[in-house]
C-alpha cells in the first residue's frame, strides 16, 4: 500500500475539496485540522462528514502549531511522503484584530510541517498554500511570480510571504521538494462565511445591504474551486527537480483564473442566480485590501497543464444553489 497523503486544514474550504479530490482518485488521505472557531465550526464538521463517507479517510484533530501533537500524528499515521499544507489563519481583515493567531498558524505551524517533512526519509513533495496577497502594493498586472513581493499591506500577507521564505531556505538546506501556490480569490460550494460570495448572497436573499468596498471600483481574479483543485492535484504529482548541482527543488506558482472581473459584475452574477436585486452600500477601501488582482498562470500551465475553465457566470449559480441547499434559504 502506498503511503497516505497528509492534508493539513482538511476541514477548511480548500483543504476539504483537496481531500475530496484525492479520495475520489482512490488515494489514502489523512486530514488534520484544529477546528478553531474563526468561523462556524458546524460548517467544518459538515465538510468532514462528507469526507467520512470514504473508507480511506482518517481525521485527526490537532493544531499544526503544536509540534508534539504533529510528531505523534506523523508517527501514528505516517510517514507521509506527500503533504498538502493548507492549514492557516485566513482572512486579511481579521489579521487587524487577532494578529497573534496568524503568527502561530502561518509561521510556527508551517515551520513544524517543514521540520517533519525534513526528517522523513524519501520525502517526495510538500505543496503549501500561499496567497495572491503577497503581491501587496505591486501595480504591475497581471501578477507574475517574478514580481516584487516585499511590500505586504496586511499581516496576513506578511505571514504568507514569510512562509514562502522559510520554505525556500528548507529546500536550499535540505533538498526538500516544495511548491508554494499563490491562490487568487477562490470561491465555490462549501466556501467560508467570511468570504464575499456568502456575504453578498446572504444579504441579497435577506433584503439587507450589500457592503461594497472602494465604492465598487475593484477587480478580482475570481477562481472557481474545481479549477483550483485541478491545479493543486496536478502540481502535487509534478514535484520540482534539480536540473544541476546549483539548483534547489523549489518553486512558487500562481493558481488563478487568468482573468480579472469587475466586482460589480460579480455582484450582478449573484443577483441573477438569486433572482433578486441587491441593495448596494458603497464603502471606502478597507485597510489591508488591494484594488485589483490578476494572475499570470503561464508557468503553472506550462509545468502542469493547468487550465481553468469556469467563468463567474458558470461558477456563481453553482455556489448559490449550494448555499440555498445547505442553509435552507
Amino acid at each position: 500500500m502506498t503511503s497516505p497523503i497528509l492534508i493539513t486544514g482538511a476541514a477548511g474550504f480548500i483543504g476539504f475539496h483537496t481531500a475530496l479530490g484525492l479520495l475520489q482518485a482512490g488515494k489514502h488521505v489523512v486530514g488534520v485540522d484544529n477546528l478553531n472557531d474563526y468561523y462556524d465550526v458546524s460548517l467544518k464538521k459538515a465538510r468532514l462528514r462528507e469526507l467520512d463517507n470514504f473508507e480511506h479517510f482518517t481525521f485527526v484533530k490537532e493544531n499544526i502549531a503544536n509540534y508534539e501533537g504533529m510528531e505523534k500524528l506523523w508517527s501514528t499515521h505516517g510517514p507521509f511522503k506527500q503533504v498538502v499544507q493548507l492549514a492557516a489563519q485566513a482572512g486579511v481583515r481579521y489579521s487587524l484584530k487577532n494578529p497573534h493567531s496568524y503568527v502561530q498558524s502561518n509561521l510556527v505551524g508551517h515551520l513544524n510541517v517543514l521540520e517533519l517533512c525534513r526528517y522523513t526519509e524519501g520525502f517526495e513533495h510538500l505543496v503549501y498554500a500561499s496567497s495572491s496577497s503577497v503581491y501587496g502594493k505591486n501595480t504591475k498586472l497581471p501578477y507574475a511570480v517574478e514580481d516584487r513581493v516585499d511590500q505586504p499591506v496586511s499581516l496576513y500577507a506578511a505571514t504568507k510571504r514569510g512562509g514562502e521564505l522559510m520554505s525556500h531556505s528548507y529546500s536550499h538546506l535540505y533538498d526538500l521538494p516544495q511548491t508554494g501556490l499563490r491562490f487568487f480569490t477562490v470561491y465555490g460550494p462549501w466556501g467560508r462565511p467570511d468570504m464575499s460570495p456568502y456575504i453578498f448572497t446572504k444579504a441579497i436573499i435577506e433584503g439587507k445591504k450589500v457592503p461594497i468596498f472602494n465604492e465598487g471600483d475593484m477587480k478580482r481574479d475570481f477562481t472557481y474551486i474545481d479549477d483550483i483543485i485541478s491545479g493543486v492535484l496536478a502540481v502535487l504529482e509534478t514535484p520540482p527537480t534539480k536540473e544541476n548541482e546549483d539548483d534547489i527543488p523549489y518553486r512558487v506558482l500562481n493558481i488563478g483564473n487568468n482573468r480579472s472581473e469587475n466586482l460589480m459584475d460579480y455582484v450582478a452574477a449573484i443577483e441573477k442566480a438569486v433572482g433578486k436585486k441587491a441593495e448596494i452600500e458603497l464603502l471606502p477601501m478597507q485597510a489591508g485590501d488591494v484594488k485589483e488582482t490578476y494572475a499570470d498562470i503561464d508557468e503553472t500551465t506550462h509545468l502542469t497543464g493547468y487550465k481553468p475553465t469556469t467563468s463567474i457566470d458558470e461558477g456563481i449559480p453553482k455556489y448559490v444553489t449550494w448555499f440555498k441547499d445547505y442553509y435552507g434559504a
